[in-house]
């Protein structure tokens, strides 16, 4: 994906209770020999720990009967390890978790009616708040908001809580808004009116309703009445952006908030602002035309917050992201981590404050790390594997978090504070009896690139990979392009590849995190430079293993790594096939037509764009190419996938028009290719491409395409 780094994207999984299959089978599953068995496996995401620390609670996906979307079921998980996972929600719409209330109720939202609600609230079509009591019991919905709710958060000794919920402009109050969408239905009004940039985010349209901060002073107090929730920021525009995120101090009385501020020619920034619960005033915290912030965390004392620096990157510098801290009180944000040459994300305090808990990216991997508070100085204290959603335990002894790796998909994980142990737990996944066997193996492949950099890949292998029986290869490319190939994924998974015979080769180039600032701005920006010839180096490094067919060869990549593939297309002829999936092709389209237009014209000038423009070298482009693209990604707007498909179409020199290239047209689907029914279809076409043209087979068109 083509991200900035203040922006994080979330995907939330959700399980159709009434369609799922009860029966057990404890059997590992094939499934990377069968789409369906593979699209059924269970997607765990999400992990949230009561204040006590004797519950964990994680999101598990499963899709619906019509396998038009997931839907996602709520697990408990033993600290210990000693219990197996046990479900808690049943819902025929499924939940997704929040949190826990002080008293240790679990809070998810979820578009379920409520039991014997009125006709309104039957109609639920935004995420309503519930809470299930600790000791058991039937969930009961304590905020039903037309505009949804999120970003749920709970101070731990007062009670209070903080959530996030569109209103629109002229709404007063819940029951305002709720008059107002239902004036603009009646009248079949769907026009928004926009006096700010941007108007659009990923896959969705921004306004008219935008967020707000609405406080329950107790969200413990009567399990019979909904909660009083009050707005504390008023009607604020576009301050409060979907990648906004706040916390809220353990005395409930102040919010800490990421807070966008315009600035001249259509940009933004992101700052962090503290507000008064009680009166909800607002004060700056960590402000700075030269920096934005994001994830803002309280200690424990309420004195200090933590949060993440980024210094603002151009087109000469690729800036930088460190972990900083400031005063509650007010004062200078203190650059805590500047020194070290790695970029930390999602801090979370120890009990005592004398430690942060982050991750960040690390030759191939997403470590937890230590940060001593008052030092700086980082402590490993993991390995292998890529951690997300980590929480410190009250005690102070553990870390939980999930566990990934690129042969592993997420599950829940208890990790030492000390770094002397890391115990995966039993999850929802065996709870299932869903286990995956793995159709190949992993390895690790080191190359140096054309200027002496050294340069690392993994290396998915087919188990019967051998001299005698050398496997084709498929070129990975990541997107980005500030990530790394480092854990498991559901959109672009190497093992489907596998068990039909490919190596699959998931290379990190210049521009790739985890290497330092100086891989970063190697390709800085030169996205057709180095980041290209760090491909090929790596490729042909591969290439020459005895057990890879150097002559059957394709390159794939999305948005970033479609860019790359794109490139590839014009610039060289030694790949069989080219996927390009969400890709950019023309710089001068683009700019002014994605989500994030100022984001992309402060970083790429007129003579980068000239210089690395993918459509530039259309008539060099020879190899077929599978052009893939959703209607509704405004990230990378479908003007690139439709330009593109021009401008192979109309280079056909074939007397009937004839063309080897193909493009795949998703009209409901946005950046990335989310329901299960459309996920399915994109492997079969993708697989059934490669088969023509890296395999030598005839075309076969996937039925589901009719």
């Amino acid at each position: 994906m083509l991200t900035i780094l203040r922006i994080r994207w979330y995907e939330d999984f959700v399980i159709d209770d009434d369609n799922a299959d009860t029966t057990l089978d404890t059997r590992p599953v094939d499934a990377f020999a069968d789409l369906d068995e593979f699209m059924s496996l269970p997607r765990v995401a999400g992990l949230w720990l009561s204040p006590d620390g004797r519950r964990i609670v994680v999101g598990v996906g499963l899709p619906d009967r019509k396998k038009t979307r997931y839907r996602t079921s709520l697990w408990e998980v033993d600290p210990d390890g000693n219990r197996p996972a046990r479900r808690l929600t049943r819902g025929a719409q499924g939940e997704t978790g929040a949190g826990f209330t002080a008293r240790g109720d679990l809070l998810f939202t979820s578009t379920r009616p409520e039991p014997d609600g009125d006709e309104d609230e039957t109609k639920v079509t935004a995420a309503s708040l519930w809470s299930q009591p600790a000791d058991g019991g039937e969930p009961r919905l304590v905020a039903h908001l037309p505009g949804g709710a999120h970003g749920v958060a709970v101070a731990t000794d007062a009670g209070t809580l903080v959530l996030g919920s569109a209103l629109m402009p002229s709404a007063t109050d819940a029951a305002s808004d709720r008059e107002i969408r239902k004036n603009r239905k009646d009248s079949t009004i769907s026009a928004i009116l926009h006096e700010e940039f941007p108007v659009r985010y990923w896959d969705h349209d921004l306004g008219p309703a935008r967020t707000r901060l609405l406080v329950a002073d107790d969200a413990d107090a009567d399990q019979e009445e909904r909660l009083a929730l009050r707005d504390i920021t008023g009607h604020v525009g576009g301050a409060l952006r979907d990648e906004a995120n706040w916390d809220i101090t353990r005395d409930g009385r102040t919010v800490v908030a990421v807070w966008s501020v315009p600035e001249p020619a259509g940009a933004s920034r992101a700052t962090v602002v503290a507000i008064d619960v009680a009166t909800g005033e607002r004060r700056m915290l960590a402000d700075d035309p030269d920096f934005e912030y994001d994830s803002p965390r309280v200690s424990p004392d309420g004195s200090t917050v933590a949060l993440n620096v980024h210094r603002r990157s151009d087109g000469q510098d690729p800036g930088g992201s460190w972990l900083g801290t400031v005063p509650l009180a007010g004062g200078e944000v203190r650059q805590l981590t500047a020194a070290w040459d790695r970029w930390p994300q999602a801090p979370r305090w120890t009990p005592d404050g004398s430690a942060i808990v982050v991750a960040a990216n690390d030759h191939g991997h997403s470590p937890l790390w230590r940060i001593d508070a008052t030092t700086g100085q980082p402590t490993r204290l993991t390995d292998v594997g890529a951690y997300t959603d980590y929480h410190v335990s009250p005690d102070g002894r553990w870390v939980y978090a999930l566990r990934a790796t690129v042969d592993s998909p997420a599950a829940p994980a208890r990790i030492a504070l000390d770094g002397s142990s890391v115990d995966v737990l039993p999850g929802p996944t065996e709870a299932l009896g869903k286990a995956v066997s793995l159709p190949g193996r992993l390895t690790e492949v080191t190359a140096t690139a054309e200027d002496g950099t050294p340069l690392r890949a993994w290396l998915a292998l087919p188990h019967d990979a051998a001299p005698d029986t050398p496997a084709p290869l498929l070129l990975w490319i990541h997107g980005g392009p500030l990530m790394s190939w480092h854990a498991w994924s559901w959109r672009w998974n190497p093992w489907l590849a596998v068990a039909k015979g490919y190596a699959v080769l998931l290379p990190d180039p210049a521009l790739s995190t985890g290497y330092g600032i100086e891989f970063i701005r190697r390709g800085w920006f030169g996205w057709g430079g180095k980041p290209y010839t760090d491909l090929l180096s790596i490729t042909d490094v591969t290439v020459a293993r005895p057990d890879i067919d150097a002559e059957r060869t394709a390159a794939m990549g999305g948005s970033f790594g479609g860019y790359m593939a794109n490139w590839m297309a014009g610039h060289t002829d030694r790949f069989s096939a080219i996927v390009t999936h969400a890709s950019v092709w023309a710089f001068d389209q683009m700019g002014p037509t994605t989500d994030m237009s100022d984001y992309w014209f402060r970083e790429i000038s007129p003579e980068a764009a000239d210089a690395n423009s993918p459509h530039l070298s259309a008539d060099d482009i020879t190899t077929p190419t599978l052009v893939i693209h959703g209607a509704k990604d405004y990230r990378v707007p479908i003007s690139e996938g439709l330009r593109l498909w021009w401008d192979l179409a109309s280079r056909s020199t074939a007397k009937d028009g004839a063309t080897p290239h193909k493009f795949l047209y998703f009209p409901d689907e946005n950046h990335w290719i989310l329901t299960p029914n459309h996920a399915k279809l994109w492997y079969a076409t993708v697989f059934a491409f490669l088969a023509q043209h890296v395999l030598g087979k005839d075309w076969e068109r996937p039925t589901l395409l009719g």
